[in-house]
């Protein structure tokens, strides 16, 4: 029988651990406090299972990735949702993240197809039931739904089956599964609680143990230990027990022995440590450790060599209905090997790593936790570092432990996972578990999924599948028959540089597998090249070829160089792609990156002749001389690509050509100044390429100066000093070497002077700055500066800016320590007479900013500074005079200096205001810095009154009035007082300045001249005027509106009245005028100007009509007679007045004027009077009543509009007076039953006596009382007769018996409520005696009613 792949696949060897590549972990970092006396089982068992914070992890273990799986081949079902379906892969293909590491597919899942085969034919043929568990170890064994055990060997042929239907109908299904560590004991644990145990040789059966739990419950799990004579058991109780197998005399017996009860909490998942065949010489297998997992908690306990507790752990929050997982695997730890727990309950996964310390106790240290985000239902290890993980909706996930990546994710919804459901509710028992036990039973599958050697199984409902983790080259080809080269490659490259994760197959040196990772790389790069080229379309534009490409050729050329095989990149895959044109072209430019990455540094010489012929033709320039800098200069040829780049202005390129390959420093030098030189020298504007390649000239010429190589690099050591020396004497040459006679001599300092003049002595600057004890050196800078000073000076191509710039750059050489120049110092007076010459007025700005620098760089200890400052006054310069004056202390002098200077005479108010602020300067020289502000206030005004002010009170706030009287124009002096007076903020907020009232009362002068607008603002703002001299100001100016406020606030109401109603007939004389005017301009015009007039009139009558608004509520009747009916007598007559045609909107406004006029009368004079008033004005009195019939309608619609107001107010008021009324009735009339039959202060019956009257108060909160009992207690209040007596709860009233004064609030608002119904009491007397013996005495008929509005009280229903 030929082997299946399925067969190799089971036949895997377990995982071998490499410990020699493990990096060395400090185990002290993970350590948790160790524990003297740990824990006893029974103390455990008796703990509240309450549920604690979670422990956060440290760090985490670096794990050893080494699972051997030669064997493992591919199968035709590959079931990965991100491996197996091509469309899938081909969509994610175009959203892949460069960044993002590929792990392609991971896990095998394949179906074992003769198991499966069994499976179905069992349960066909011989009526085997559905399958229920599966357990793997040198076999495989699945248990059935009607008791039977099939056994299968590692060609998936069935040899034993195990029990018979008879048993399946006593026992059970079988719901649980062990096989021992050497194949030779299978346990079977049922539905019913029997356990079996079989000899695998020969199919007997060896134990039927029936006691070893209590009955009625369901074996859950059933585990060997690595002792083959001792096992584990797990009931749907939630009990573990210990099964001990003896064979004395020939006679098998099981002694069982309780290690957890489920009545201190419910087990329901346990795994025993058992050590792979490597490792069964572990000092912790001593212990026989086994941890168990119950609702609410991890233990970890130890069977030998007594019974203990090591560990335990309460599990964070997480869903109740989540299961349980546990899995142990040793794992290589600092060159140490232990066991480490893995267990979850929910979303997070703890590790425990469990070893056993000198002293002979066992020390758990925390790992790092991982978290995903799905309900986890199985959890298994496949190696060292890698878990597989199933989630509730049946998605297996492979992670990686110390990444915590999830390197992949499959669907198990094909393999239909069995389920344990039936097993954890017991219901072969009659189902006596609890509710929690049974909700986590619904995704229990514990028994369909089993790992041993590498490799895991799981069980599903008619088949049998196995799981292995792919080796590298499975991965690869995995990725490469779907034709994803591009991730073929990463995943490859993450094998060569030991970055992939879940690896199998690798060997462990690194140059080995680096060797053998780099073999298939190149296998397929060659690959990927043939199908770039065979899969090219044939036809279709340029653009899609380019494309095609363009995903290729690069990444070919990427991973050629990270492999550092430039051969096969350009011996074959070159050769290759040069058959299509369009690869080619893409192939050459590709490799500029890599150039200029430097990863790139020779190219063979046909490779460079196609890249240079290749860029020229498709004008990508830029990108050629990028690359020629970077590559080596021996793989060029130098004529091709000199001529190239000069033809194409390739400077950088030419130089570096020059530079590197023939050591030539100047040739490039003379080549840009026969470019540059004509068109600087005849005084031609130079274009921008011009520009480039004149700062390109001076940026070569600063570097090799310098000592470095153009455009990167440094120059050669040995020849840092020729080449320094070679361009000076270039730059000196006196005739360019093909020089004509009118050539000027020194031609190249001329032309970089002329191109830019303070670039090139900064050049020189800091190539002098270098300049130590070379004695050459020294000589070369004092030829250049004579050259300078010879080339510059008198010649008038040159500015005074440039000239200046040669001078300030002297100065500062001069200026340096140890300085070696000579320049005749007759020179600097010259230029000196130069920039100040005083009949020049060009370039003003630019030659007093020369001279500035050249001042402040030093060279002012060259200058007579009385001759320098008469030249500067003569020339105007006043920057210079002011940095002149300030050396002498002269500062008085500077203002003078501010004040003639057009461009800087406003900043003289920030100097004055910081020399007479900051320290550092003299009383006396601040006296004279403010006499002379005293001698210029009139030009400081003039030039910024605000600014002015601000300086003024600052630091002249007692020369106030002096400065006023220097003040001689009116107009500015209101512009300076304005500013001076206004409110302001900061720290001059609150000053008082001296004599203010009289400096607000020339203010109020000067606006009643100047902007009488703003004359009611000022008055209004400003408090600090005297109002008598206020009132004759605005008088004596016939200013009546501001006259009028002040009468108003002297307390004169006729006198204001009578101004504003001056203003107001003038105004309306003015608009009488204008209606009457006939006007022959435009009638636009016209309308504009009565409309303003119309306004103005409005705006005057407002103001009446507000002051008498303010005015009238302090008068009688006939003192608001005499102020209204005169205004409304001058409105009337004025309507009598502009009848006309062209008056019409005149007289609308009018009449809307006197109706507002009529509408603030009506509030304070009665209707009558106001219309006997209109009736005897002997203008209405004798016309006809047509004329007064508006204003007689207006004054009705107004009357009619308040008579509605007053009704609807009053019916609403009435509305709201009956509804409060019609409900404190019904809460009086209401019965009160009370809570109980006697009073609640003396607890007697409410009928002490049988005959007796005595009157009983029962209350809206149920509580009744005695009369006499309450007066007792003082719970009356209100009034002082008896009868008129409002009482209040005794109990709701005060706590606990004690007394509360009346502001108490009662509980439930019951005595609140009947003292305010008190006011009703008429009401309540018409109720029958014994109903109102129950409420309160009836008050007198004679008492009179009063009632006080109030919102409607609340009551309760």
């Amino acid at each position: 029988m030929s082997q299946s792949p399925e067969t190799r696949s089971l036949l895997s060897a377990s995982s071998q651990l490499n410990l020699m590549e493990v990096e060395s972990i400090d185990d002290k970092e993970f350590d948790i406090p160790q524990v003297d006396t740990p824990p006893t089982l029974e103390s455990i068992l008796s703990q509240m299972e309450d549920e604690e914070d979670p422990f956060v992890l440290e760090d985490t273990c670096i794990l050893n990735t080494d699972n051997m799986d030669a064997h493992s081949c591919d199968t035709s079902s590959l079931a990965s949702s991100d491996s197996g379906d091509p469309a899938y892969l081909k969509r994610k293909r175009k959203t892949l993240d460069p960044n993002t590491a590929v792990h392609g597919s991971v896990l095998r899942l394949s179906q074992l197809k003769g198991i499966s085969a069994q499976i179905v034919a069992a349960a066909d043929k011989v009526d085997a039931g559905l399958p229920t568990a599966i357990t793997m170890a040198g076999v495989i064994a699945v248990g059935t739904s009607h008791g039977l055990a099939l056994v299968f060997d590692t060609n998936q042929a069935l040899r034993l089956c195990l029990g018979s239907k008879t048993t399946g109908a006593e026992f059970g299904a079988i719901s649980a599964l062990s096989i021992n560590h050497d194949c030779s004991r299978l346990l079977c644990g049922f539905a019913k609680g029997q356990i079996t145990m079989w000899d695998l040789a020969n199919g007997k059966l060896l134990r039927t143990i029936t006691d070893a739990h209590p009955p009625g419950t369901a074996i859950l799990h059933v585990k060997f230990t690595d002792d083959p004579t001792l096992a584990v058991c797990n009931d749907s109780g939630g009990s573990v027990f210990e099964l001990a197998f003896r064979r004395v005399m020939g006679m098998r017996s099981c002694d069982s022995r309780c290690l957890f009860s489920g009545s201190k909490g419910e087990v329901c998942c346990i795994e025993p440590l058992r050590a792979p065949p490597d490792f069964r010489d572990h000092p912790i297998t001593h212990f026989s450790l086994l941890a168990m997992a119950s609702l609410t908690k991890i233990l970890v306990i130890g069977l030998k060599p007594t019974l203990n507790v090591w560990m335990t752990f309460p599990y964070t929050k997480s869903d109740p209905s989540s299961v349980p997982q546990l899995a142990w695997h040793f794992v290589p730890v600092q060159k140490m090997v232990n066991p480490i727990l893995a267990f979850c309950k929910g979303d997070t996964v703890h590790f425990l790593l469990v070893k056993k310390e000198e002293m002979g106790t066992i020390h758990v240290i925390k790992q790092r936790q991982l978290h995903l985000s799905c309900d986890i239902i199985s959890l298994n290890w496949i190696n060292s570092r890698t878990l597989v993980l199933v989630d509730s909706h049946e998605k297996l996930q492979v992670v990686d432990r110390p990444t915590q990546e999830v390197l992949e994710t499959q669907d198990l919804e094909q393999v239909q996972l069995v389920y344990n459901s039936r097993h954890f509710k017991s219901l072969a028992t009659g189902g006596n578990v609890s509710q929690a036990l049974a909700l986590v039973g619904e995704k229990a599958c514990y028994q369909s999924v089993s790992s041993y050697a590498g490799q895991i199984v799981c069980l599903g409902t008619k088949s049998a599948h196995i799981m292995a983790l792919r080796n590298w080259k499975e991965r690869i080809d995995c990725l490469l028959r779907q034709e994803h080269f591009v991730e073929a490659l990463s995943l490859a490259w993450s094998f060569h540089e030991g970055t992939a994760k879940a690896v199998v197959g690798l060997h462990g040196d690194v140059l080995k597998r680096k060797a053998v990772v780099s073999d298939k790389m190149v296998e397929i790069l060659l690959q990927f090249s043939e199908y770039a080229l065979k899969k090219c379309p044939e036809q279709g534009k340029i653009q899609v070829m380019e494309q095609h490409f363009q995903e290729v050729v690069p990444v070919l050329v990427d991973y050629c160089l990270l492999l550092q095989m430039v051969d096969l990149l350009f011996s074959q895959l070159y050769a290759r792609l040069v058959e299509n044109t369009v690869a080619k072209g893409v192939f050459l430019e590709s490799l500029e990156s890599c150039i200029v990455a430097n990863r790139l540094g020779h190219l063979p010489t046909p490779i460079m002749k196609d890249l240079l012929a290749h860029y020229h033709d498709s004008g990508m320039m830029d990108s050629l001389e990028r690359c020629i800098v970077h590559l080596d200069v021996t793989s060029l040829d130098m004529q091709q690509v000199v001529q190239v780049c000069w033809h194409n202005q390739l400077y950088d390129a030419m130089i570096y050509v020059f530079n590197r390959g023939m050591n030539d420093y100047i040739t490039p030098m003379e080549k840009l100044f026969a470019v540059i030189g004509p068109t600087v020298r005849e005084g031609r504007s130079i274009t921008d390429e011009g520009v480039v390649m004149g700062n390109k000239l001076l940026v070569y010429i600063s570097c090799c100066l310098a000592g470095r190589a153009y455009p990167l690099g440094d120059i050669p050591e040995d020849l840092v000093l020729q080449v320094k020396n070679q361009v000076f004497e270039f730059l000196i040459r006196l005739h360019s070497g093909d020089s004509s006679e009118e050539e000027d001599v020194f031609p190249f300092i001329q032309t970089l002077l002329h191109f830019d003049t303070r670039e090139f002595l900064n050049v020189l600057a800091m190539t002098f700055d270098d300049f130590k004890n070379d004695k050459q050196a020294l000589e070369y800078q004092q030829r250049i500066v004579d050259i300078l000073l010879q080339v510059m000076v008198d010649n008038p191509d040159f500015t005074p800016s440039q000239v200046g710039g040669l001078f300030t750059f002297l100065a500062r050489q001069l200026a340096k320590p140890n300085n070696t120049l000579f320049v005749n110092r007759k020179l600097f007076d010259q230029v000196l007479e130069f920039l100040c010459c005083p009949d020049d007025d060009s370039r003003h700005t630019e030659r007093q900013q020369v001279l500035l620098e050249l001042l402040q760089v030093g060279g002012v200890v060259q200058f007579n500074e009385e001759r320098l400052l008469t030249l500067a006054e003569k020339a105007k310069f006043y920057q210079i005079c002011e940095f002149l004056y300030e050396k002498k202390h002269l500062y008085e002098r500077i203002i003078d200096c501010y004040l003639r200077d057009p461009l800087r005479k406003w900043e003289i108010f920030t100097y004055i205001h910081n020399l007479l602020s900051m320290p550092g300067y003299t009383d006396e020289e601040k006296q004279r810095v403010k006499i002379k502000v005293m001698q210029h206030v009139q030009e400081l005004v003039s030039l910024d009154p605000s600014k002015s002010a601000d300086l003024l009170m600052c630091h002249f706030a007692d020369e106030v009035h002096s400065i006023v009287s220097e003040l001689q124009d009116d107009q500015l002096l209101f512009k300076f007082l304005s500013c001076l007076l206004e409110p302001r903020e900061g720290p001059h907020s609150g000053s008082i300045l001296p004599l203010e009232r009289d400096l607000h009362e020339l203010l109020l002068d000067l606006l009643c001249h100047f902007d009488p607008h703003q004359l009611l603002t000022f008055l209004h703002s400003s408090q600090h005027y005297r109002l008598e001299e206020a009132i004759q100001i605005t008088e004596r100016h016939g200013c009546n509106e501001a006259t009028a406020y002040l009468l108003e606030k002297k307390g004169d109401v006729h006198g204001a009245f009578a101004g504003l109603l001056q203003t107001l007939k003038e105004r309306l004389c003015l608009l009488t005028a204008e209606s009457d005017r006939e006007v022959a301009g435009r009638a636009d015009e016209v309308e504009a100007d009565r409309h303003s007039v119309l306004m103005r009139v409005k705006d005057s009558l407002n103001n009446i009509i507000a002051f008498c608004h303010r005015c009238c509520q302090n008068l009688d009747q006939q003192q608001i007679k005499v102020l209204c009916f005169p205004l409304l007598d001058t409105l009337m007559a004025s309507q009598k007045e502009v009848k006309g045609l062209n008056a019409k909107q005149t007289s609308e406004g009018l009449k809307e004027m006197t109706l507002e006029v009529l509408n603030c009368m009506s509030s304070f004079i009665s209707l009558p009077a106001i219309i006997q008033h209109i009736l005897q004005d002997p203008v209405y009195g004798k016309g006809k009543l047509a004329e007064i019939q508006g204003l007689i309608l207006g004054m009705l619609d107004t009357f009619t509009y308040e008579q509605t107001l007053l009704e609807t107010t009053t019916n609403l008021l009435n509305h709201d007076l009956h509804w409060s009324l019609a409900h404190l009735r019904s809460a009086v009339t209401r019965g009160l039953h009370p809570r109980q039959d006697y009073c609640n202060i003396c607890l007697q019956h409410y009928k002490r006596r049988q005959d007796s009257s005595e009157e009983i108060i029962v209350f809206s909160c149920g509580h009744l009382y005695h009369l006499p009992c309450l007066q007792q207690k003082d719970c009356g209040w209100g009034f002082a007769s008896e009868l008129q007596q409002q009482w209040r709860c005794y109990k709701c009233s005060s706590s606990h018996g004690r007394r509360g004064g009346p502001s108490i609030k009662p509980d439930r608002g019951c005595s609140t409520s009947l003292a305010k119904l008190s006011i009703l009491s008429e009401v309540s007397h018409c109720q029958s005696s014994e109903k109102t013996r129950f409420l309160i005495p009836p008050q007198p008929e004679t008492e009179s009613l009063l009632l006080t509005l109030s919102p409607p009280p609340l009551f309760e229903e």
